[in-house]
């Protein structure tokens, strides 16, 4: 009995301690000047280790319940034993192969679209990517290493979206363009739901612990659906979660049993599209409502998130509770790694003195706060500082305060809808106990957030949907903008970004590398790609453009500079 009680006094006490973290995502609460950047109130030396620590678990994911873990010296062996010689197993080898359309594991995660480790593990908070193991890893950044019961297993990260190669600099928190997390879960179901165990055993010399761990996952699997996105680039998590959902039992832990799985419920967003491109870390700070859509009114936004991607992967929730209180410092490191993370610069990779003008500038600024401020908030430039003058050119032009709207606008300008109604599939998850006793919580919106515009710069393509390829196009009617480009990765600054319209090379100028890939065509007929929206009363007046083209390009460099 003393046991007893001794455990439930420990629960209440991990219970208050998590409640009292979460206390600052309350719905509603004001947006500060310069955003949440330290939503635990830590010293400066314990943010710093904490943002550390956090970015590690971004790149070697940490909840060690997590449900979907595919064993790894076996796949190595399928990938690697080309010498076999029994002859049955070469045949299955080589239609596994022939499946998998890759021959080792640094073509699986050059199929996810990982990038390589920089060369340099170095403390900064836009170009800092620590090494989980203290040297460069042989891996690329989002493939994670998991040890469970004796057996050491693969998933993939939080780094597989969220994490780029912006022109050689390699940036943790900014959109990954090509990510193939969503396919990893449904190549993945294919392949894992057609092997029994005893073959996977069989053909790739696992060892009993092995077997066990490709078993716990082929049962989980069970509860999870995925779905291929409707153009690579986007996302389909929230019909993942949706879907997976649906291959569960109703009830507060969402309880997983083998006739929900046999006979799963109808959800829409498997035939509705509801796809968007995963966010950028650094904007959160600046929210009181998360998601592009601003559906997530409360609740720690990354504690979340971890919740979303355990029902994908088919984990069990009452366990997923409980890691949530025995690991509250992992949350807490994550969080600080999200709010703590900042942009990019321009000024980075192209010479400041070579490209910006200071008219245009001062012309720009004024346009924006006219026309743009009081959704995107303002951007206070050293430019204007009584001392200005004895700043450099390059430091004249940094912001030194961000204030956005004390509480999140949502609005509807007319894009693409199918994104914001897709949250209503999600409203369940208001019903799940982990999500009351977290204070998460879901109220479906009409429109998206006017997204803060700190590292604007980088974020191309626009709009959620990816279908505007530069700033020039969204301040153009819808009418103008090209109903199909060509998208690509930006590793050349000369060659894969336009400077001047900031944002895809069209035309003559695309990379023929880029049109050698239909993957890379993006076409805004297709239903949930649409580019239309965000001109009419904003920089169209009856269908016609208010901004010379002039003014245009005066508010593409200030946008440059935030």
């Amino acid at each position: 009995m003393k046991n007893l009680l001794l455990f439930l006094i420990i629960n209440i006490i991990s219970q208050l301690s998590l409640a009292s973290n979460l206390m600052f995502w309350q719905e509603g609460e004001p947006v500060p000047e310069n955003g949440f950047q330290n939503p635990y109130n830590l010293t400066s030396d314990q943010l710093n280790e904490s943002v550390r620590r956090g970015r590690i678990h971004a790149l070697q994911y940490p909840v060690s319940i997590t449900g979907l873990i595919i064993p790894l010296d076996p796949v190595n062996n399928f990938f690697n034993n080309t010498n076999e010689d029994d002859p049955l197993k070469k045949l299955f080898r080589k239609l596994g192969l022939a499946f998998a359309k890759m021959n080792s594991l640094e073509d699986l995660m050059k199929w996810l679209g990982l990038h390589t480790f920089p060369d340099e593990s170095i403390d900064d908070p836009v170009y800092g990517i620590p090494y989980p193991e203290g040297k460069k890893p042989n891996y690329r950044m989002g493939f994670s290493f998991m040890e469970h019961n004796g057996a050491k297993g693969f998933t993939i990260s939080c780094a597989v979206c969220h994490s780029n190669n912006l022109f050689g600099k390699k940036i943790l928190g900014l959109t990954n363009r090509f990510p193939r997390a969503n396919m990893f879960f449904v190549k993945g179901k294919s392949a894992v739901t057609a092997a029994p165990t005893s073959i996977f055993k069989w053909l790739t010399d696992a060892t009993s612990n092995e077997k066990k761990m490709f078993a716990r996952t082929k049962e989980n699997i069970n509860s999870v659906q995925a779905k291929k996105p409707i153009q690579l680039g986007l996302d389909t998590s929230l019909a993942h979660v949706a879907l997976s959902l649906a291959h569960r039992r109703e009830d507060a832990y969402a309880t997983k049993d083998y006739w929900s799985y046999k006979e799963p419920r109808e959800e829409d967003l498997a035939w509705i599209p509801s796809e968007s491109k995963p966010g950028v870390w650094w904007n959160v700070k600046y929210k009181n409502k998360w998601l592009l859509d601003g559906s997530v009114i409360s609740g720690n936004p990354i504690l979340t998130n971890l919740l979303w991607n355990e029902i994908g992967r088919g984990s069990d929730l009452k366990e997923l509770e409980q890691w949530f209180i025995d690991y509250t410092d992992i949350v807490r490191d994550l969080t600080n790694a999200v709010y703590h993370n900042e942009a990019p610069h321009f000024t980075d990779f192209f010479s400041a003195k070579n490209h910006f003008d200071f008219g245009a500038l001062k012309e720009g600024q004024k346009l924006y706060n006219n026309m743009c401020a009081k959704c995107h908030g303002r951007y206070l430039k050293k430019w204007d500082l009584p001392d200005a003058h004895q700043l450099t050119f390059n430091e004249q032009l940094k912001t030194y305060k961000v204030i956005m709207p004390e509480n999140t606008k949502v609005v509807d300008v007319g894009t693409d809808a199918f994104r914001f109604k897709a949250m209503k599939s999600l409203k369940q998850l208001n019903h799940l106990a982990i999500s009351s006793n977290n204070n998460i919580q879901i109220k479906v919106q009409k429109g998206y957030v006017p997204p803060p515009l700190v590292g604007i710069w980088a974020r191309w393509p626009y709009f959620h949907n990816n279908s505007v390829p530069s700033l020039c196009d969204v301040l153009s009617p819808s009418a103008e903008r090209p109903k199909k480009y060509w998208a690509g990765e930006a590793l050349d600054k000369n060659t894969d970004f336009n400077k001047v319209c900031n944002g895809y090379p069209r035309g003559d100028a695309t990379p023929l590398s880029w049109q050698q890939n239909k993957e890379f065509l993006y076409n805004t007929n297709h239903r949930g790609k649409s580019n239309q929206g965000h001109d009419e009363r904003i920089f169209i007046k009856n269908g016609k453009n208010i901004l010379s083209t002039h003014q245009k390009m005066a508010l593409v460099q200030f946008l440059q500079t935030l």
